[in-house]
């Protein structure tokens, strides 16, 4: 299919007229790419040239004379080298090429970060025609929505691009989705990380359309056919067997949580995904009616010890009422939901998750949440985002379809702009009015009670000495039970990325109790005279960072966006921690805080003490033998299916055993372990 698509674009596109046309200047960025010796730009393997971006820094024009003129050495944003490759699948046909694009030091071998246009440093980057799409705004938009609802999606600003002296069109300069601070922002894995925890993250994972270097790793079962899975991050070439393993056993766990309903805490869907970033994605994406959502170009996250998480957002060309109409489709409607519109459905868990009452109920609360006046869905907010970006994009949009003619080339009978961004307005008004009637009543769960749980103690960056010259280490963060009853932590988490932990299940505070989460156990112990509750994943930002500590499908009991700026207290590197005033006050106002050192007593023992985190399970993944010990008595121990079934019961009354598992298919199992009266749950992987 994919083949044909291509000859059918070559025929339509060959005959394409494109005008010679005179360049001079622009309100937007101007990219100058000269590759070298004049050459062209391949498939693969790239070619290399230099680039210089214009860009005037008081908002003035921009102009090519810039280029060579002495007086405008500060508009030049960067110059330097750059590996460039064309880039796509049935957009490879188009005349109007996408590129992806490296930024290099001169030894065209080492890769150099730099801020291009003001984005976040980093080497990779896509120079984007915005293929297929005659209003030039679909990726811009959704992408925007994506970043304002709070999930990351990858930047772009818009440019105009000149090749080798060529005119050629409007782009999108944007970046290119991997694992980065910046960008994903999830652990880099290696080779050596076979092991749990480092087995458990981080990943980048996709469904799409297999092309490139891209291979299929495993297939799952759509409602209309089937939907190709590929691993984004490690590479296929790189990504070992145990972790494939282990990132395909989250999914296997998704899907069959998902499908059976099990809306636990311990061991159904709200244990292995982050419920509201999965809510956001399918929201933006049904807000456009994207028809690749799901089935193509549909991302997946999953850091260190860590939840799986739904996105980046990618390639929404094709939505908003758009389609590749030149093949008689016409896909992306108002009136139907693009998990079960009899196409690109994706794999059967999006289906399962939407027809889950308590999930839909999540759904239909954070689109009524974000739809109301001045959130960022609503219809106000999204056509001033529209009227905005067509604004800055107006003039170089008639200079790219001068130079592309895209009348000629047979594609749609209404090209001008104002008639395409008129036609996604209207689209927005009845999609918003369907997706609004069709999610229904969130009644069941408006009204959620929630545990008085208050991040009370902050150290993000608590400064250097000679016997600790390691500051990270030394981090840790407070919570306090600001209630009168004991709290169960099963299922709280910190959502969101870059700040990872999980509560384990059954774990609890008391009453006005208090626990110390630490970034090192041992150097924890050793600053502040007793053994933290337990250990977080990842570092506190030394800037600003948001902890956002939620319940298991993501309400939210908790959120502190701290600062190393007034008016929060300078607690930045001195020896001195955050510290909440009063457990009663809005610990999201800088006032509320001082900078203190004083001692950090424990109120509560910590969790190692407690059992949950002094039972071990090794070898994990396991092949055969798993060896179970304890620091108390097991007074019971069950294995169950990933669905909660009871396997076996293993005989027990003892610290330590061994256990065959042998007999078992690869998947993952739980082990349930009665200790003390406490329930513990741990998570097998079989090979």
């Amino acid at each position: 299919m994919k083949n044909i698509l291509i000859l059918v674009c070559l025929i339509l596109f060959i005959c394409t007229q494109t005008q010679a046309q005179t360049f001079t200047d622009s309100n937007l960025p101007i990219v100058v790419i000269n590759i070298d010796g004049n050459g062209g730009i391949p498939d693969e393997p790239r070619a290399f040239g230099t680039m210089k971006i214009i860009r005037s820094l008081n908002g003035k024009r921009n102009f090519l004379s810039d280029l060579t003129n002495p007086d405008s050495v500060l508009k030049i944003d960067y110059n330097g080298r750059v590996g460039i490759e064309t880039r796509g699948s049935s957009s490879q046909a188009l005349q109007k090429k996408q590129y992806n694009l490296t930024t290099y030091l001169a030894d065209n071998v080492s890769k150099n970060n730099v801020r291009l246009l003001d984005m976040p440093k980093e080497n990779d980057w896509i120079l984007s025609g915005m293929a297929f799409d005659p209003s030039f705004i679909r990726d811009y938009l959704s992408f925007t929505l994506s970043r304002n609802i709070g999930e990351y999606a990858p930047r772009s600003v818009y440019c105009e691009l000149v090749v080798n002296g060529e005119y050629r069109g409007l782009y999108m300069l944007v970046e290119k989705i991997k694992v980065d601070d910046n960008r994903v922002d999830i652990i880099k894995m290696d080779a050596l990380d076979i092991t749990l925890p480092d087995l458990s993250g981080g990943y980048i994972t996709k469904s799409d359309k297999i092309a490139g270097q891209d291979v299929v790793a495993w297939t799952m079962p759509s409602y209309i056919g089937s939907t190709n899975f590929t691993h984004s991050s490690p590479k296929p070439s790189e990504i070992t067997s145990q972790q494939h393993q282990y990132i395909f056993s989250i999914f296997s766990q998704l899907a069959a949580t998902t499908q059976s309903n099990n809306i636990s805490l311990t061991d159904g869907y709200p244990s292995v995904i982050d419920v509201p970033s999965f809510i956001n994605f399918m929201l933006v994406n049904e807000l456009a009616a994207n028809i690749d959502a799901y089935q193509f170009s549909t991302y997946f996250h999953k850091d260190k010890n860590a939840k799986l998480r739904a996105g980046p957002l990618w390639d929404i060309n094709l939505s908003y009422g758009n389609d590749l109409f030149l093949w008689g489709l016409d896909r992306s409607k108002t009136y139907t939901w693009q998990f079960n519109n009899g196409d690109n459905t994706g794999a059967r868990f999006w289906l399962d998750l939407f027809n889950n009452s308590t999930y839909k109920c999540y759904l239909a609360k954070r689109w009524n949440s974000l739809t109301q006046s001045g959130q960022p869905l609503n219809l106000v907010t999204v056509k001033a985002l529209i009227d905005a970006t067509v604004a800055k994009i107006s003039e170089a949009a008639a200079r790219d379809q001068a130079k592309w003619n895209f009348e000629r080339g047979g594609w749609l009978t209404s090209l001008d702009l104002p008639t395409q961004i008129a036609g996604i307005k209207s689209f927005l008004d009845a999609r918003t009015t369907w997706m609004t009637t069709n999610l229904g009543s969130f009644s069941a769960c408006s009204n959620v009670t929630l545990p008085p749980l208050v991040i009370s103690r902050i150290n993000y960056n608590p400064g250097t000495s000679t016997s600790f010259p390691n500051s990270s280490e030394q981090e840790f963060i407070e919570i306090v039970n600001n209630g009168n009853t004991v709290v169960n932590l099963t299922g709280v988490y910190f959502s969101g990325t870059g700040f990872v932990y999980r509560f384990p299940a059954g774990a609890t505070v008391p009453a006005q109790g208090v626990l110390q989460l630490a970034n090192q156990r041992e150097i924890f112990t050793q600053v502040y005279g007793h053994s933290p509750y337990d250990v977080f994943t990842r570092s506190l930002n030394n800037d600003n960072q948001k902890l956002t500590l939620a319940d298991g499908f993501g309400n939210v009991i908790d959120e502190v966006n701290y600062s190393d700026q007034a008016p929060w207290p300078d607690a930045d590197g001195n020896g001195s921690y955050l510290k909440l005033t009063d457990a009663d006050l809005d610990n999201n106002v800088g006032a509320n805080w001082i900078a203190s050192s004083e001692p950090i007593g424990s109120t509560i023992t910590g969790i190692e003490e407690v059992n949950a985190f002094m039972v071990q399970v090794y070898p994990n993944p396991v092949e055969n033998i798993v060896r179970i010990r304890s620091n108390e008595l097991m007074s019971s121990v069950q294995l169950h299916d990933i669905h909660g079934r009871v396997l076996e019961t293993i005989p027990a009354n003892r610290n330590a055993l061994e256990h065959n598992m042998g007999q078992y298919p690869s998947g993952v199992y739980l082990l349930k372990l009665t200790i003390n009266g406490r329930l513990v749950v741990r998570k097998v992987v079989k090979k």
